[in-house]
């Protein structure tokens, strides 16, 4: 038997150096890949939702610019009414309030 050759020994750790490279190069773009769609997917989500409230916006901005609209924040905001209607005010007073008023009375 003849011993290897030096030409094929350096034929084979060149090739396998060029493989254990592409092997190592291969994964490492596989996990950058990875990396950069789970990104995307999160700016696509934010995308999404940055959308939708604009979309919610939007149909406020244009329910508030007809009459019915004018009226709702008038009545809201404002407290406002139209002529002839009556407003009501209701007031809830808890028995807690009333103590501590009588508490800083009786201190007085």
């Amino acid at each position: 038997m003849n011993p290897p050759r030096i030409r094929w020994v350096v034929v084979y750790a060149v090739a396998s150096f060029l493989v254990a490279v592409s092997i190592m190069t291969f994964f490492k773009e596989a996990g950058r890949i990875e990396r950069l769609s789970t990104a995307l997917d999160s700016r696509i989500e934010e995308l999404t939702e940055t959308t939708r409230k604009n979309q919610e916006l939007q149909e406020k901005i244009n329910f508030y610019k007809t009459p019915e609209g004018i009226a709702y924040l008038a009545r809201e905001e404002f407290n406002l009414v139209r002529p002839g209607e009556k407003k009501y005010r209701i007031e809830i007073i808890s028995e807690d309030t009333d103590a501590l008023e009588e508490k800083t009375k009786t201190k007085k």
